[in-house]
């Protein structure tokens, strides 16, 4: 099933092997560039399937160096290898049988990190989705389970630590100057979860009771000299372990669980069965070289690789089409986890910005796909903010439709029917339907249709009979592949604000089905009335973001205002200040474009003022209303034509107005929140940080000088405080003596710590304006600039690209021009991190016609290059297309 240029996988094709895999053993000669690999693999014929049909296993640029059946010689005529395949005929029709692969392959030249690599001195391996195929010939399917056996021999100097999937058989001296080391996973388990590490590595060591009273050894290995800096992420992982007990009922399997953390690593983490994999950005943490943000990161994705260990490993996806079954569902898990270990509010206010500025553009554009696509041709580009968070979405509905209860019932089912096995979309689906009675085929349809739907609602009150009334409509726009949409199942949580504050009690409600706070849409056209309402209420409308639609709803910003003060929801809350602020900023960038005079309503800045000030309200919730829409908000708002330049002119003509009327409040902020003595990472703590800095960045606009933030540099005891003052230099002060010698002090001080130099060049690569394609190219030229390191690319390219709307989309075209010639560089050593620094470009068509035609040559320009990966030829050709 390789995903060649040009080829495309079809859901409607799948079907099982015809081969049965039982068992594999594999062993591992480790050489830098030339290991050698020993694969026996035991199959028998599956039941049903052709008598005469060939084993066929996968390949990805292998060359088969020597091949066994029942471990004797098979002859040439009865096998055929290229570097893609191997097939082998005239095998039994009944009886199990062994095959042993033996293949050499180079791990030192393996840029692409996919398969077995090796990295500053140390062996390792990321196998999903496709890459157990670069090891050895496969059948690499995720619906192809067993054991493994796996023995590692490697030089006993250079690689004394020697690690795999599974439980430790044990190891030792092999022959002169080698040792070896053997691991058993009783699990089955598909080829994307195989791991191999080894190297020097230290280890920090700890232990877990579960809930039946077994120890588990939890080690994790990162490079020496940074032991030091694990502790958070061991804290979190036993967190994370107890939490899944009480929560899910889940408890962990093996007799040890390991993580290591390496610096060259094209994804943020691997769940690997028993030994994940991360990128030691999402591991190493101390007040010196991470944020409050980076301590959230490792507690969110320590959890869900742990979390994978169920949802994801014990029940994995049938095919690559289900990769929402374990993605998704698995964010949802970590969003819980994280929501119940932190603030549950703050933590959905930042679900959704994400989802927003991510999501939401994906669902709009050329990339737009299901939940649950019917075609591939590169499953790379599948793992996606669709996949993940509106998977995730997706999951949180059904919660919400079935209530706390039935939901976990049908959780606990699913755990229990499908447990070692490879599942679907419908086998899920199906538990919550027996589980709860519920008929959830509509529903469903959240997985099969592609875009954002569109809620539009107008409403009527009846004073005299105590009468009110909404109308929805519901509309889901067309997307690629898909013209025409079926209504959906929408689930709004719902409130009916009084004047006091207080929310109206219905007598009755006709027209939907209504479950505590919830309202079901499930019609196009929906008319909903309440009655026993003695005075016009105000209504709030998707609470907590109870579904991930677009609500169009006209609202008084009077009304909106008084959500954004009263309703107990406070994600509610910030959702309604948003409504506030966004038509504002959206009008200033007009009037920017247009040469008009900018006005802001007054209510703006009193809404955030008030609600800034409350101190009932925790620090982190204020800090989130004072972070106004982004300019990517704004530019989605506007829909089209959409001219970076005038946006952000415009937002901060409105960012001044706010400022100079809230100095008073955000001097007092700034000073009331100052954390002192010894820093600790917890939400309290953080939360007073956010907020202090937040306004800082608003005083810098008031006082107009560079002095009160070189000074929080100055005096800065952690790295929130120190990047938050450096950032507000670079943006607001960009040519500033302070601004220069800030940089330079961080560089100093940091150079040998590649992950806060990584924020050194992100902070830089963010600076605005036109000026920002010469900075980036200059730090390009930085002896700190490895462009071999994915995590260093994504940092000063990655960001340019995503994060810089004035100094990416120039409307001389040159950011275009350069980021096409980053990706045709990058793509023949690493096309996975090409193809997702070049979705960045997804929604070109939405800006004004002079960057779009900029924008279409660039893409033109790299789909016209002789070779690329289907990586990124599948990205411009859909970008281009679509």
């Amino acid at each position: 099933m390789r995903t060649e240029n040009g080829r495309i996988i079809h859901l409607a094709d799948y079907r099982p092997t015809d081969f049965v895999l039982e068992r594999v053993d594999l062993t591992f000669e480790l050489d830098p560039t030339n290991t050698k690999v020993d694969a026996r693999l035991i199959f028998h014929r599956r039941e049903g399937a052709d008598p005469g049909a060939p084993l066929v296993l996968d390949g990805d640029e292998l060359s088969l160096s020597g091949l066994l059946f029942d471990q004797g010689e098979i002859p040439a005529s009865q096998y055929d290898a290229t570097p893609e395949s191997l097939t082998i005929r005239d095998l039994p029709a009944q009886t199990p049988f062994e095959i042993t692969i033996t293949t050499f392959i180079n791990p030192e030249a393996n840029t692409q990190l996919m398969g077995l690599y090796r990295t500053n001195g140390i062996y390792c391996t990321q196998c999903e989705a496709e890459g157990f195929r670069r090891i050895t010939y496969f059948p690499d399917r995720p619906d192809v389970l067993a054991p493994y056996t796996i023995t590692i021999i490697a030089d006993k100097a250079a690689n004394p630590v020697l690690l795999s999937n599974g439980n430790f058989l044990g190891g030792g001296g092999y022959d002169e100057g080698r040792a070896f080391a053997a691991w058993f996973d009783p699990h089955p388990k598909p080829s994307y979860l195989f791991a191999l590490v080894a190297g020097d590595l230290g280890v920090v060591e700890d232990t877990f009771t579960t809930m039946s009273g077994r120890e588990v050894a939890l080690k994790i290995y990162v490079e020496h000299g940074k032991e030091a800096r694990v502790g958070y992420a061991m804290d979190a992982l036993k967190r994370s372990m107890k939490w899944d007990e009480e929560v899910f009922g889940r408890e962990y399997d093996l007799d040890i669980f390991m993580i290591v953390a390496v610096s060259d690593f094209n994804m943020g983490a691997m769940e690997n069965k028993g030994l994940n994999v991360f990128n030691d950005k999402y591991v190493l943490a101390d007040p010196e070289i991470a944020t409050d943000a980076d301590y959230a990161n490792i507690e969110a994705i320590i959890a869900h690789e742990y979390f994978h260990n169920w949802t994801g490993n014990r029940i994995t996806c049938r095919d690559w089409f289900q990769l929402c079954l374990k993605e998704g569902l698995t964010v949802y898990r970590d969003h819980e986890f994280s929501a119940d270990q932190r603030s549950r509010a703050v933590k959905r206010i930042a679900e959704v910005r994400h989802l927003k500025s991510e999501q939401f553009p994906e669902d709009a554009g050329p990339l737009a796909h299901p939940v649950r696509p019917t075609k591939y041709r590169e499953i790379n580009n599948f793992y996606t903010t669709t996949v993940y968070e509106k998977g995730s979405e997706v999951t949180r509905m059904i919660a919400t439709i079935l209530g706390p209860q039935l939901f976990k019932a049908g959780m606990d089912l699913y755990f229990e029917r499908h447990d070692g096995e490879a599942a679907t979309i419908e086998d899920f689906v199906k538990c919550f339907e027996d589980a709860s009675g519920r008929d959830l085929t509509q529903f469903s349809l959240w997985y099969h249709q592609a875009g954002t739907p569109l809620v539009s609602v107008s409403s009527a009150f009846d004073q005299p009979k105590g009468v009110f009334t909404l109308s929805f409509e519901q509309l889901v726009p067309p997307t690629p592949g898909q013209s025409a949409k079926e209504p959906m199942h929408i689930p709004l949580r719902f409130g009916l604000l009084l004047p006091d504050g207080t929310e109206a009690k219905p007598t009755a409600i006709e027209g939907a089905e209504v479950t505590g706070d919830v309202l079901h849409l499930t019609r196009r056209n929906q008319v909903v009335t309440f009655s026993g309402i003695a005075g016009r209420p105000v209504v709030t409308l998707n609470r907590g973001f109870s579904a991930p639609v677009n609500v169009h709803f006209e609202q008084a910003p009077a009304d909106l205002a008084h959500i954004a003060r009263h309703d107990a929801d406070l994600f509610a809350r910030w959702q309604a200040f948003s409504d506030i602020a966004l038509p504002n900023l959206v009008e200033a960038a007009r009037k920017a474009r247009d040469g008009g005079e900018i006005t802001v309503d007054p209510l703006l800045a009193e809404t955030l003022i008030a609600v800034a000030g409350d101190e009932t309200l925790e620090p982190a919730f204020r800090a989130q209303i004072l972070a106004l829409p982004s300019e990517a908000d704004v530019a989605r708002e506007h829909g089209s034509n959409n001219d970076p330049d005038a946006i952000r002119a415009g937002r901060e003509a409105v960012l001044s107005v706010v400022a100079h009327q809230g100095a008073a409040l955000f001097a007092a902020l700034f000073d009331r929140n100052h954390t002192r003595g010894s820093f600790t990472p917890d939400a309290a703590s953080a939360g007073k940080r956010t907020l202090r800095n937040a306004a800082l960045g608003y005083l810098a606009i008031a006082e107009g000088t560079p002095e009160r933030a070189a000074k929080a540099f100055a005096t800065a005891d952690n790295m929130t405080d120190l990047s938050a003052a450096l950032t507000v230099l670079a943006h607001r002060f960009p040519e500033a003596p302070e601004t220069e010698a800030a940089l330079e002090s961080f560089r100093a001080r940091f150079a040998e710590n590649p992950l806060v130099i990584d924020k050194w060049f992100a902070i830089q690569a963010t600076i605005p304006g036109s000026g920002a394609l010469a900075r980036v190219e200059r730090l390009m030229e930085s002896p700190l600039f490895n462009g071999s390191n994915p995590n260093r690319v994504r940092a000063l390219v990655g960001t340019f690209a995503f994060s810089n709307p004035t100094g990416f989309n120039r409307p001389d075209g040159e950011g275009y021009r350069f980021l096409a010639s980053q990706i045709l560089e990058i793509d023949p050593k690493n096309p996975q991190l090409a193809a997702r620094i070049l979705t960045s470009m997804r929604s070109w068509r939405a800006l004004e016609e002079v960057r779009a035609e900029h924008a279409l040559n660039a893409l033109r320009r790299i789909a016209g290059a002789e070779k690329l990966s289907a990586d990124v030829s599948d990205i411009v050709e859909r970008m281009l297309n679509g």
